[in-house]
């Protein structure tokens, strides 16, 4: 067990950067490094391999801490639980979290199963879409500009642990997309077959790339132009469409499932 350090000062300057990382959407760009919060998530991490720069924990749990916890940073930090609740940016305080440094961006992998995300905006849906593309073997994900987040508080929280599993690659330009070497499918309401029509007639390649858009406005024109392949999700009950959450879930499974016995 690392013997921790204590910090008893609301205005100590790490915490004043920690309370950034944790409810700040795009601070872990500018400080290299994000903030985890909670057994379930630091737990994804570490089966994963990933290795925590610090350790925070309130000054209650320190001593009920398992030794995966207490052993996993380089550095360990104890606050009081008023310190902690300063920080934590959930209406239950988890009194444990970790500060990871930021991954490298990864190389883009031309022939690998990829999802895009063209400027969605909610970081619920963007961590479930993440959530969904680790589930259905889409391991490489870009995100365009005006996406949100991806290593952002809320996005971690709604991913379950997805990122340690994916390639993600935010931020992107439209132009990276020429190096792919898969088919473009993008999702629409009026063109193209059905899925489960193409599903029918094996018409569901793998691997491929799924674009997914913005929640009002859909995928952009550029997109729908590159596409290879335009699908529609038949919604029997009438509703005008899908959260492009639950869209993506549908989608992706239906790839990830086309081909098995």
């Amino acid at each position: 067990m690392t013997t921790p350090t204590l910090i008893s000062s609301r205005d100590n300057p790490f915490l004043k950067e920690l309370r950034r990382l944790a409810t700040g959407s795009t601070d872990y760009r500018k400080q290299g490094r994000f903030w985890v919060e909670g057994d379930h998530l630091v737990r994804a991490a570490l089966v994963r391999g990933a290795r925590p720069s610090f350790g925070i924990f309130s000054e209650s749990f320190w001593p009920l801490a398992q030794m995966e916890y207490t052993n996993a940073a380089t550095k360990n930090i104890v606050i009081s639980d008023g310190l902690y609740d300063t920080i934590s940016a959930l209406e239950s305080p988890a009194r444990m979290g970790f500060v990871f440094e930021l991954p490298a961006a990864p190389a883009l992998q031309n022939g690998a199963a990829t999802v895009i995300l063209d400027r969605v905006q909610d970081a619920g849906n963007v961590g479930a879409i993440l959530r969904s593309a680790s589930a259905f073997g889409f391991k490489q994900v870009i995100a365009l500009r005006g996406t949100a987040a991806l290593w952002s508080p809320k996005v971690l929280r709604a991913g379950m642990g997805a990122h340690w599993g994916l390639r993600l690659i935010e931020h992107a330009d439209l132009a990276l997309l020429a190096q792919l070497t898969v088919p473009l499918l993008v999702t629409s309401s009026h063109r193209g077959d059905f899925l489960h029509q193409s599903l029918q007639k094996q018409q569901l390649p793998m691997p491929c790339a799924w674009a997914f858009g913005h929640e009002g406005q859909g995928v952009c024109a550029e997109l729908e132009t590159r596409a290879n392949q335009h699908v529609r999700i038949a919604q029997p009950g009438g509703e005008e469409s899908l959260n492009v959450a639950t869209a993506a879930a549908i989608c992706l499974h239906a790839s990830a499932t086309a081909n098995l016995g």
